[in-house]
């Protein structure tokens, strides 16, 4: 599997965690054998999109999901994310509302989160690749040892960071982030299931914003196709 370049700061984390037990014995050859037996998600040059896109020193938020979606047309990387021209899903959906309601920006016909990618928001599922319509078929393989790693990695950073951790899955992860300089919102999950425990009228989107703001660092534009980043201050 590709580790990454220099340029994504990733490469140090990536070389020693390919080089772990693990991954060599584990993770590495379950994936090539799935990939070479039937259909896998994300195409294999997109499974570190999120870490390509969002290079570690840039990191400001963080939004973790669960595993890539299973169906066609739907995963490229990006936790949450879809492809241009594909449906918004429902998660997806209601993370739109939640923005709706907080800046008053109407609903994004696109799916692509890429434009928050690129401004820092790592979209980081704990599981990267998945079994055509199989959900949750590469759990438990070793992808969350080393999606844990990247988070203990972020968690060190001295830099501020905001952690979004939306749901039970997305909480556990809490006790990998050491250090206090960090913003940590919980709340629960954006699918249609569990919406209403608390991810409506979260405010999570401002609160980041001005997390980032008071730190001196650029609030991200959270309205997809929109250029205008003061709206969302």
């Amino acid at each position: 599997m590709p580790v990454g370049d220099q340029k994504s700061g990733w490469k140090n984390l990536m070389d020693r965690e390919s080089e772990k037990a693990y991954y060599k014995d584990q993770l590495e050859p379950f994936i090539e054998q799935e990939y070479a037996s039937g259909t896998v998600y994300p195409e294999r040059e997109k499974i570190f999109r999120a870490l390509e896109l969002t290079p570690l020193q840039t990191v400001k938020a963080v939004i973790l999901g669960q595993d890539p979606y299973h169906e066609p047309g739907q995963a490229h990387g990006l936790a949450f994310s879809v492809p241009e021209g594909a449906a918004v899903p429902p998660s997806l959906r209601n993370i739109y509302e939640e923005i709706n309601a907080e800046y008053g920006c109407g609903i994004p016909k696109s799916g692509n989160l890429e434009p928050w990618a690129r401004q820092g928001v790592l979209l980081l599922n704990t599981v990267l690749t998945v079994r055509a319509h199989k959900a949750n078929s590469h759990a438990g393989h070793g992808w969350e040892l080393f999606t844990d790693a990247v988070l203990l990695e972020l968690g060190r950073q001295e830099h501020p960071i905001v952690f979004m951790l939306w749901g039970s899955h997305a909480q556990k992860k809490e006790t990998l982030i050491e250090q206090t300089c960090h913003l940590i919102l919980k709340t629960s999950h954006p699918s249609p299931l569990s919406v209403y425990r608390g991810f409506r009228g979260c405010g999570h989107f401002k609160a980041c914003n001005a997390f980032l703001a008071e730190k001196g660092l650029q609030p991200i534009n959270w309205i997809i196709g929109s250029k205008e980043v003061d709206a969302c201050k």
